[in-house]
């Protein structure tokens, strides 16, 4: 076998070894920088696997990393998995100013659109599903197939004259001046509510630090725009299915009357409370959260 036949034997070898989904990946070319439509911000996004599209919206303050553990499940199992990180997060630009959920979820219309992402099953925890209720709202829901939350924040936790379901002004602004004082401190005492006692140290360090490397204006920004904006007439807007997944340990965060609301103000909406689940259920009841999820895509 001369030189060059014996090249391309090499590196049609090689390619063999590369998994499908990778070499159908790679066909899409380089993953291309998304710009939010916005304002001209620039968002990072990562992917894994091939087939139908599950996109993944991430808590306050954390970034697109923290799906791991169901982006690993979902791309082993035949999906294409997409995460982004929220302006001013992760690797996204840290931009001074589109922290109101307006523009988070035209930024959200972006990554989808640039994307041309079709059939979407929605995936989001927190403040993530309420900025993908406000996306429903504002951009409709032609590109949606279903929709999954996971401990949501929403739709309105403002205590109001016509919404007694939430906490008073006074606690979000002590707790605006905690992270403004020490963020890092709250951080820390925060991860007795967020995790379980079984939950492993190597995990709680790295959600805690992603949770630092958030500036804590850009924290402090979207904590106020999440206190402070109203989605109930929003919930209305949605018209795919929504399953809806909600701690009951989750008291002390958010809690599980918020899931509840929500559930009550979608049409034909799903909702399980895992008794012994806190705000970190995705982390903390991982295999759970993954099967149900499964389960309802496939029903």
């Amino acid at each position: 076998m001369n030189r060059r036949n014996l090249l391309l034997a090499s590196a049609m070898g090689a390619a063999a070894l590369i998994p499908m989904g990778a070499q159908a990946a790679a066909k899409r070319g380089a993953p291309k920088a998304i710009i939010s439509k916005a304002d001209g911000v620039t968002l990072f996004h990562r992917e894994f696997g091939e087939g139908p599209v599950m996109l993944f919206v991430a808590s306050w303050a954390l970034h697109s990393a923290m799906w791991d553990p169901q982006v690993a499940y979902f791309s082993d199992r035949g999906f294409r998995c997409i995460a982004y990180d929220r302006r001013g997060h992760g690797r996204s630009q840290i931009a001074p100013a589109g922290y109101d959920f307006d523009t988070l979820a035209d930024d959200l219309a972006s990554v989808i659109e640039q994307l041309d992402l079709k059939d979407v099953t929605l995936v989001a925890h927190s403040m993530g599903a309420a900025e993908s209720i406000r996306y429903i709202a504002r951009h409709g829901s032609k590109r949606i197939r279903r929709i999954v939350m996971l401990a949501p924040v929403a739709p309105y936790i403002l205590k109001t004259d016509d919404n007694p379901y939430g906490a008073p002004q006074a606690y979000f602004e002590a707790t605006l001046q905690r992270y403004a004082t020490d963020f890092p401190a709250w951080a820390y005492e925060f991860q007795e509510k967020f995790f379980t006692p079984t939950t492993s140290m190597p995990m709680k360090e790295m959600l805690t630090r992603q949770l630092l490397d958030t500036p804590t204006p850009v924290a402090m920004r979207c904590f106020r725009s999440l206190y402070s904006t109203d989605l109930r007439q929003d919930l209305a807007r949605i018209d795919r299915p929504t399953l809806i997944l909600h701690g009951a340990r989750d008291v002390q965060a958010i809690p599980v009357i918020t899931g509840e609301r929500v559930a009550a103000g979608v049409r034909g909406s799903q909702l399980k409370i895992y008794d012994d689940a806190p705000h970190g259920i995705w982390v903390t009841h991982a295999r759970r959260v993954n099967e149900d999820i499964e389960a309802f895509m496939k029903g």
